[in-house]
């Protein structure tokens, strides 16, 4: 029987066999569990943690809060409406005025509302900066009076529970405030959005007021008004006013189109001088999931692929993207998907992909040119890192990403979390004249 064993089945020389096959076996599982070439982490091979904030680690502390400006104690920052870093830095920064600056309240009883209400919620926000600033919220009203007078019959009081100060502010790379253009709040009801075309090499600042209907054109220091399109205070959809504008975006030769807007139902597209060339669109019907072309629910975001020229157009109340050529001929379309999706604008990076702020998921989104989804990150909160309401974001050529946030109020800079997947952070901003 022994000698069948060694002579058979478990010969010396199998046996030898068996043992290596173990040894391979062993081996090949090691490598496979430090193989990170399938990983879809942020940072392949990283131990630990769950990407919650993507590829990103938050700067926490960024920016040094504006209480800390002198006449400013006691205040905070207001909704964020827009953010743009012209270099790492310098970074202007958009906000509707100031909150007053209190810490989280205790969790308290709202019996007298209804039986087991508690306010607030463990980690979650508690005040919405959007509802709190001046003028209140964006849909109240189509001139800034009305939503003020909206704000100021839900019990605001300006100067107690808001105030009109200090719209844009400029960082430097570590958060802090090393400008601010108050020489400006004047004349300024609902700044929208702050930007400067890559194409210019003067680097002006134009700025978005969607309440008084017109776009204003900075010098880079903000010490002149060179320019104001539209018709200050005066809705319209005529060449010369628009219906509360939101954001725009810049051809390669200076030329640019505007997103028109929570009112309007239309692109308007200018040349470099800032002359009406021509628009397009028309009302959509309220069902938010019209799929005609050319039909818009709230023009809220736009960009330019400067490589095809196409526009890329948010129909933020329809869950789409509009694609059109440079002359407003439809191309295609896409969607977000539904409810809860809430796109406030996006961007198209210099590597050719489109990123997206979603409101109502609280996340960042990839897509190709053509809508195919890639990637998404975020997470909602108001703790460092959290989102709540991103209504602006940008990229210096360091590979930051900043956003403001309209909800939770203020602004976030993030920076790149070393062996970071390239294909997971947001690209490089275009620049062309600077």
């Amino acid at each position: 029987m022994t000698h069948f064993i060694f002579s058979g089945l478990f010969s010396p020389r199998f046996y030898l066999i068996f043992l290596f096959s173990i040894f391979v076996s062993a081996c090949g599982q090691e490598q496979s569990s430090m193989d990170t070439s399938s990983s879809i982490a942020a940072v392949p091979g990283e131990r630990s943690g769950q990407d919650i904030l993507g590829p990103y680690n938050i700067v926490e502390d960024w920016p040094t809060d504006i209480s800390t400006l002198e006449g400013n104690e006691g205040w905070t920052y207001g909704a964020g409406q827009s953010i743009f870093a012209e270099s790492p830095d310098k970074i202007f920064a958009l906000q509707r005025g100031q909150l007053p600056n209190i810490d989280r309240p205790s969790t308290r009883s709202l019996s007298e509302v209804a039986p087991s209400i508690y306010f607030p919620v463990g980690r979650l926000p508690w005040r919405d900066a959007t509802v709190s600033s001046l003028p209140a919220n964006g849909g109240a009203g189509s001139l800034a009076e009305t939503a003020i007078s909206v704000w100021e019959s839900r019990g605001g009081r300006i100067g107690v529970d808001a105030l009109w100060k200090n719209c844009i502010v400029i960082f430097d790379g570590d958060g802090n405030i090393i400008d601010v253009w108050d020489q400006w709040d004047s004349i300024l009801q609902r700044p929208h959005y702050i930007a400067i075309s890559p194409y210019d090499p003067e680097k002006h600042v134009w700025i978005v007021d969607d309440h008084k209907h017109v776009i204003h054109k900075f010098t880079n220091d903000g010490s002149e008004l060179v320019q104001t399109i539209g018709t200050y205070g005066e809705l319209g959809d005529d060449e010369t006013h628009f219906n509360r504008p939101s954001f725009l975006d810049w051809f390669p030769d200076g030329s640019f189109v505007v997103a028109d807007g929570y009112n309007g139902t239309r692109v308007v597209k200018f040349d470099s001088d800032g002359n009406y060339l021509t628009s397009w669109g028309e009302p959509s019907d309220d069902s938010r999931q019209d799929t005609r072309p050319n039909h818009f629910h709230n023009v809220h975001g736009i960009a330019v692929d400067p490589n095809t020229n196409r526009v890329f157009v948010n129909d933020r109340y329809n869950h789409r993207v509009q694609v059109f050529d440079e002359n407003g001929s439809f191309l295609d379309q896409w969607s977000f998907g539904p409810a809860p999706s809430d796109v406030h604008l996006f961007m198209i990076t210099d590597d050719g992909y489109l990123w997206a702020a979603d409101r109502g998921t609280n996340k960042i989104l990839k897509f190709d040119l053509d809508g195919n989804f890639l990637y998404s990150w975020g997470t909602w909160g108001d703790f460092p890192g959290g989102m709540w309401g991103v209504h602006g974001m940008s990229v210096d050529e360091d590979g930051n990403f900043y956003i403001s946030e309209v909800d939770n109020g203020g602004f976030q800079k993030y920076s790149p979390r070393n062996g970071a997947n390239p294909d997971y952070l947001v690209g490089q901003p275009i620049r062309s004249s600077w």
